[in-house]
C-alpha cells in the first residue's frame, strides 16, 4: 500500500503535465498526445515481462525492478525537456511508462491471498491508498514548475523531479517490506519456469483467458474503460487551457484522479456484496455519464470537474472488479500471465487513444473526442449486461 502511494505519485505527477511539455516543445496540440501514449506503450511492452518475473523469482522482484526502469525513463525525459528534444521525450517516456506496469501489478499482489468473499475489497485498499500520492503529485506539480522556471529550467520540466523521487521510494519499500512474498505464498512462483518469447507468453495466456466467457469480460471491460479514460483525460488540459482556464486544469486531474482512487474501498465492498458483473454494469454507466457531463460542460469549469470526477469513478469500478473476476476465472498457475496480458490490453488501448487524442481534438473538437469515449463506455455496459443474463449466478 505504501508502495503504491508513492509510485501513483510519480506516476501521475507527469502524466498532468507531459502533454503541456509536448505542447511547449512542439508549439502544436496535434502531437501533444505522443508522449503519454508512448508512456503507455512502456506499461505495455513491460506488463507481459514483469508478469513473467513475478511467476519465476516472485512480487517483490518483479515490482521492484520496473520502478528502477522508470527512474531513468524520467531522468532521460528531464534531459529531454532541458534541451527541447521532443523524439528524446518519446523515447524517454516509454521507460517512464514501466513504473505504471508496477502500480497496475501491485494490486495483484494484494489479490494472491484475499479469500474469494474479500478479493475485490482487498484490490480496492491498494488503489485506493494510491489517492494520497495520485492527487498530490499533479497539485506539487505546478509548485514544482514555478520553482523550475524560477531556477531556469524550461517550462513544465521541473515536475518530472517528483516522478523521479517518487519511483525511487516506491522501489526502496517494496524490497524492503513486502516479506514474504505473497505470490509464493500463495503457491504461484516457479522459479523453474522457463523463459520463452513474449509473444508466445502473451498467446498461451490468452488461451487461458479466452477459455472463461467471465475472464474474457474482465479483460475487455479493464482495457475499454482504460481507452476511455485516458483520451479524454489526456486532452482535457488542453481544452481548458484553450479557454482560459489553463491554472485549473492540474487541479481538475487531481479530482480526476480523486474519481479514480478516492472511493475504492466503497467500490471493492459494492464489488464483493453486490458481484463483480454488476459492478461492471454500474462502472461502465458511471464512465459514460461522465464523458457525457465533460460534453455537456462546454467551457464551465465546475462541470468539467464534474465529469472528469465521474469519468475516474466509472474506471475505478471497472479496474477493482474486472481485476478480481479475472484472478478468480483463471487457475493459480495461469494467473500472473492472465494479469500481465490483461494489462498489457489496458496499456495497448490506452496508448491508442493516446496517440489519437491529439488529431480527433485538433481535427473534430474535444467533444467529438468525448462522444466516442461515451460509445465505449456503453458497449462495456452491453457486454457485461450480456454476461450477466448468461451467468445470472455471478451476476448476484
Amino acid at each position: 500500500m505504501a508502495s503504491s502511494a508513492v509510485g501513483y505519485a510519480g506516476f501521475i505527477a507527469a502524466a498532468a503535465i507531459i502533454g503541456l511539455l509536448a505542447a511547449e516543445i512542439t508549439g502544436r496540440d496535434l502531437l501533444a498526445g505522443l508522449p503519454a501514449a508512448a508512456g503507455t506503450l512502456g506499461t505495455a511492452a513491460a506488463a507481459s515481462p514483469l508478469a513473467s518475473r513475478a511467476k519465476r523469482l516472485g512480487r517483490r522482484r518483479a515490482l521492484t525492478l520496473g520502478y528502477l526502469i522508470a527512474i531513468g525513463g524520467s531522468g532521460l525525459a528531464i534531459v529531454a525537456g532541458q534541451l527541447q528534444m521532443f523524439w528524446l521525450l518519446i523515447l524517454a517516456m516509454v521507460g517512464y511508462g514501466v513504473a505504471n506496469a508496477s502500480n497496475l501489478q501491485s494490486r495483484f499482489a494484494a489479490a494472491d491471498l484475499a479469500d474469494d468473499e474479500k478479493r475485490a475489497g482487498s484490490i480496492a485498499m491498494v488503489v485506493w491508498v494510491g489517492t494520497v500520492g495520485a492527487v498530490l503529485g499533479p497539485i506539487a506539480a505546478p509548485w514544482a514548475n514555478r520553482v523550475g522556471v524560477g531556477m531556469g529550467m524550461e517550462n513544465w520540466v521541473s515536475p518530472l523531479f517528483l516522478s523521479i523521487v517518487g519511483f525511487a521510494l516506491a522501489a526502496a519499500i517494496t524490497t524492503r517490506f513486502l516479506r514474504p512474498d505473497p505470490l509464493q505464498l500463495a503457491g504461484g512462483v516457479d522459479p523453474q519456469t522457463p523463459f520463452q518469447n513474449p509473444l508466445r507468453g502473451l498467446h498461451h495466456s490468452w488461451g487461458a483467458i479466452w477459455a472463461s466467457p467471465l475472464a474474457r469480460l474482465a479483460v475487455a471491460a479493464m482495457a475499454v474503460s482504460q481507452m476511455a479514460m485516458v483520451a479524454v483525460m489526456t486532452m482535457t488540459p488542453l481544452h481548458m487551457r484553450d479557454h482560459g482556464h489553463a491554472d485549473l486544469s492540474t487541479l481538475v486531474i487531481a479530482a480526476h484522479v480523486l474519481g479514480m482512487y478516492g472511493l475504492s474501498p466503497l467500490v471493492g465492498r459494492w464489488a464483493d456484496r453486490f458481484g463483480r458483473v454488476r459492478t461492471l454494469i454500474v462502472g461502465a454507466g458511471i464512465l459514460a455519464l461522465g464523458t457525457i457531463t465533460a460534453v455537456a460542460a462546454g467551457y464551465v469549469p465546475g462541470l468539467v470537474f464534474t465529469g472528469l470526477f465521474l469519468l475516474g469513478l466509472g474506471w475505478s469500478f471497472a479496474l477493482i472488479a474486472g481485476s478480481a473476476l479475472l484472478t478468480e476465472s483463471v487457475v493459480i498457475e495461469e494467473r500472473p500471465g492472465a494479469q500481465g496480458l490483461a494489462d498489457v490490453a489496458m496499456s495497448l488501448l490506452g496508448a491508442t487513444a493516446a496517440f489519437s487524442s491529439g488529431f480527433v481534438k485538433e481535427i473534430v473538437g474535444y467533444h467529438w473526442l468525448a462522444n466516442f469515449a461515451t460509445v465505449a463506455a456503453i458497449l462495456v455496459l452491453v457486454a457485461a449486461r450480456l454476461v450477466s443474463r448468461a451467468q445470472p449466478r455471478v451476476a448476484v
